[in-house]
Parts: structure tokens; sequence; C-alpha cells
């Protein structure tokens, strides 16, 4: 009673003056809740592409002053004064209808593409500009939020066939459009350089052709000419070098840009401010606290229609040795001295090569290898005697101080029980913790995951409840769909549409170079040759499981299984 009494006699009632300050800012936060920017420009700004070089955390107190990426900054590049033609290679193909076109406009719906922009396809197909947007429209309407400029934007896209992606006239008619463009541009608009991107959503055996005949005929003659290069670059160190080769002899490695779209996903682009940006973080990353790392890609169904372009490749080329090798290369490498800027991209792939140079090439005993029943009923599957891999779990290390002894396990498997791709950190045993608590404690771990739902959690112990006293697992846990997408605050661009402005904005760091190929390469490419030249068999699952009994038959990974 005596505090109580002594709090309210030291309560003072606001003087006058106080309570017109008081209603002075009352009034001033009424004006700043009236100049809040539409709804239109809240979305153009937070779906700036967050790129791993220079992206910040979205944060609600952030400052906008203070983000390297804000829509000011992005729109004052000189790019996007500039004038633009992006030309779709192999328009007609579900690449070009499903993820090409629908990124080109999700950008261009976000004013992220300069005002005078055309988008050509270019494909064997004969049709009409009409007919090719008939064709991408409704995979245009299924991406959502962009229904008011969808006919916008189908008006700036056009048409041109050729008898083949070498073919010299064809790409001339093409030339010749693109410059009745710019010149239009430059008479009516005053834009003096125009720039080209042209789209490679093409199979790898006509990249060399397709290359040569855009040198001969079509390159810019104002601005940049730029290309993305769609995998598969290749299937053995053989074939990369070569296509690296042809390539090469048209193009500088400046204006190259091999796509990885695993590489412009939302926690992989993260990455870099998680791990540098995070003093406590520095500390535990390495052989000293980390007991293993397991990287996971999982989807529920199979090949459905496209077997007969699965059986030529298999699980590790397809997902292991590119999409997941790149993660953890960005998981485990050393800080590079710039993140960003200009200089960053470079830097950063310096470091990746720095992992991959530290990696021996996988061996027999450090593969484990799947294959789901009923794989070869596939119709266009024309070997029904097939060994390829729709599973593989494969261990390996990465011999440098920071990371000696810690198995690195890419585990990654169609027609699985549930679609999930993850980068799970299993750190050490807590020191006498069994000793302590009279009971197994169980690991931490860090885990971060991709898809369906970007999140990141730390499975930490806790004391059980109650009057009990023995540790539990609980997790700390942060989901950016409602943390942050669905509160309006940001946007989560898809992979691609961050990855196409990197190329329109120069910056390289989330593209792989070519010496990371080859290297990556020569790390799969003997395991690769010696599966199918001993016909190593994999072992059948069910559709739905968990994949094959690795416990029972791989004693070799079976010391990292508990993750």
């Amino acid at each position: 009673m005596r505090l109580e009494e002594a709090q309210r006699r030291n309560h003072k009632a606001p003087t006058k003056r106080q309570r017109q300050i008081e209603d002075k800012g009352r009034r001033g936060r009424g004006r700043e809740r009236e100049a809040t920017p539409s709804k239109r420009e809240q979305r153009a700004a937070a779906c700036i592409s967050l790129s791993r070089t220079e992206a910040d955390t979205p944060t609600m107190t952030s400052r906008r002053d203070s983000d390297p990426l804000s829509a000011s900054d992005a729109r004052s590049e000189p790019w996007i004064r500039e004038g633009l033609a992006v030309v779709v290679v192999g328009a007609s193909g579900d690449l070009a209808k499903k993820k090409t076109y629908p990124s080109l406009l999700s950008l261009y719906a976000d004013d992220l593409l300069p005002p005078r922009v055309a988008i050509y396809g270019y494909a064997r197909s004969k049709m009409t500009d009409d007919q090719l947007r008939e064709k991408i429209r409704p995979h245009l309407e299924e991406k959502g939020g962009f229904a008011d400029r969808i006919d916008d934007f189908l008006g700036r896209c056009f048409y041109q066939s050729g008898s083949g992606y070498g073919d010299v006239d064809g790409w001339k008619a093409l030339d010749d459009k693109l410059r009745k463009f710019e010149e239009e541009g430059k008479a009516n608009e005053g834009i003096e350089a125009f720039n080209r991107l042209f789209y490679f959503a093409i199979p790898p055996n006509v990249f060399a052709e397709t290359g040569e005949a855009i040198k001969k005929t079509c390159m810019s003659a104002s601005g940049f000419s730029r290309m993305i290069v769609e995998k598969p670059f290749g299937r053995d160190l053989d074939s990369c070098k070569e296509i690296l080769a042809r390539l090469g002899n048209h193009f500088d490695e400046s204006d190259l840009f091999r796509i990885d779209h695993y590489l412009g996903k939302e926690m992989v682009q993260n990455l870099m401010v998680m791990r540098f940006g995070n003093v406590w973080m520095e500390n535990m990353w390495n052989r000293n606290h980390v007991q293993c790392i397991l990287l996971t890609f999982k989807e529920p169904f199979g090949t459905e229609g496209r077997g007969g372009y699965f059986d030529q490749y298999g699980i590790i080329r397809d997902i292991i040795q590119n999409h997941l090798l790149q993660v953890m290369c960005l998981l485990t490498m050393e800080c590079a001295n710039k993140l960003v800027g200009p200089e960053s991209g470079e830097k950063i792939r310096d470091e990746k090569v720095q992992v991959l140079d530290a990696i021996s090439p996988v061996t027999l005993d450090e593969v484990y290898l799947g294959q789901y029943e009923g794989y070869t009923d596939d119709l266009t599957i024309t070997n029904k005697d097939s060994n390829c891999p729709t599973f593989a779990m494969v261990r390996c290390f990465i011999n440098n101080p920071r990371w000696a002894g810690v198995p690195i396990v890419f585990k990654a498997g169609k027609a699985l029980n549930e679609r999930k791709a993850e980068m799970r950190i299993q750190f050490k045993d807590a020191p006498a913790a069994e000793s302590l608590f009279g009971t197994q404690v169980t690991r931490n771990e860090l885990v971060v995951q991709l898809q369906p739902k970007e999140s990141i959690y730390l499975k930490s112990n806790i004391k059980t409840p109650g009057f009990s006293s023995a540790p539990i697992q609980s997790e700390l846990e942060v989901k950016y769909d409602t943390r942050y997408f669905g509160s309006g605050h940001a946007c989560n661009p898809d992979a691609y549409s961050r990855l196409i402005l990197d190329v329109l904005r120069g910056q390289s760091a989330s593209f792989v170079r070519s010496d990371e190929l080859i290297r990556a390469w020569e790390i799969f490419t003997p395991i690769l040759h010696r599966i199918e030249r001993e016909n190593v068999r994999p072992h059948l699952y069910k559709v739905g499981s968990r994949g094959p009994k690795v416990r029972v038959v791989c004693p070799s990974i079976i010391t990292v299984h508990r993750l």
C-alpha cells in the first residue's frame, strides 16, 4: 500500500505545454499515415530483387534509405533508362511458357523492366504473334496478382520462327525487327543505347549453333548482349568442356550467365547475410561444433512423361551435381572480402571454387542408389532394364581446416513421401549432457527450409514443462510466409524473376562460372561413369515412401542418417 501511495504522490498530471506537444505529435502521425505509399508502390519497392550479394534482411524497423536495393536505387541504374529487347529462345517449349514468360511478367508488372521493352520469342514452330500470346496467356494468369497488366505485357510479346536454332536467315529476320524497334525508340523517345538479353530455354545440344548464329547476325550495336543459359551443362566432364568451348568461342565469360534457379531462392540468397551478418554463427560454423551437414531434395511425384529425358541423366546429374552442390558451396565457403557491389560476384565465386577444390572425387562406397517401383513403366523410357537412379545419397568431405572430417551428405529423390528442400546442420553433442541429466540429450540442429515454405528454425533443448526436469527438444522458428510475406511488408519474387533482374543489372554472384562447372564435374564424373560401366543396380523403393532402407544396406552413411 505504501508503495502504491508513493507512486500516486510522485505522479504529476501533464502540464498545458505537455498536452499541446502530445496533440501536435498525434496530428503529425496522422499526416504520416495519409502519406503512406499506395499498395502498388509498396509492392514494387518490396519486390526489388534482393540478391544474395546485396540483400538486407527484411525487418519492420529498417530504414528505407539504408536498403542498398531500394526502388529508387534500382531504377536509377543506366540500363533502366535504355531500350531492351528480350529474346526467349525456345519460346514454344514448356520452360519458356511456365517459367520465363511469367517471370518477365512479374518484372514488368513491378516496373523493373525499361519502359521501352519488347519481348520476342524464337523457335522452330510456325505461329503468329497472336498465337504465341494465346499459348502463354494461361500460364501468366496462373501466376496471379498481375491480372491488370497481362494484356499490356502481351502487347509487347512478338514471335519469330526459324527452320532451326542455327538458322542464320531466321536470326537475320529477327534482327531486322529488333533494329526497327530500336530506331523507333531513338526517333520518338531519344534513346541512344539498346540492350539485348537472350534466354536459352533450349537443349544443350543446340547451344553452339544458336550462339554462333546470334553472334553473326543479332548482337546489339549500341548496348550489351547477354546470354542466360539453362542447365544441363553437359552430362559429364568432357561434354561440359565441349559446351563451354563452343559458347566461349563466341561470347566472353562476362556475358554468359549460367542459371541455376536454386541460387535465386529466397533462403539461398539469405545465406550470406545469415552467415556473415550474425556474430554468434561464425564462432560455431566449423568442425569443432558441427557434427554433419545434410542437404535434402524430395519430390512426391515421378517422371510423369519425362522419363525419356530423365533416364539419360538420373537424380545425381539432375539435382545433386548442380542444385545441392551449389547450395553447399554457399553454406560452407569462407567469407569473401566483398559481399556487396560490382566486385562481389567474382570474389564470392572464387570462394565457392575453393570449396570445390577441397573435395575429392566421390567413390562408390560413398553412394547409395534407389529407384522407385514402376519407374520403367513410363512409356517414354525405352530401356526397360534401366539402372537410372531416381534416389541417391552421396557423402563427401571438404578437406580444409574449417570442415575436415565433417560428413556432407546429399539426399535427393523422386516419388517420395513429400515435397521438401532444406539445409540441415547438426551440431555435436552437448559436453557431458547425458551424465548431467541422466538421459540422452538430443543434438541441436539448424534447419533452413527452401521449399515448400521458407523458414529457419533452431532445434534447441529446454526443460520439460511442469514438475519434470528432463530435457526435451523445441524449436525457435521464423516462418517467412507469416512473418514477412503474409504481412504485406515484403513480397517473395520467384527465383527466375530475381535472376533475370540480376542479369540486367550485371550481377554475376548468383550464376555458375565455368571453372565451378568443371570442378563440379571432376568430383562426380568418375562415379557416374562407374555406375554406368558396371551397371550398378539401384535398390527399389515404394512410391510415396521415404526411400530405400539406408540403415540396412549402407553402413558408411548410417552415422549421419539420424537426420
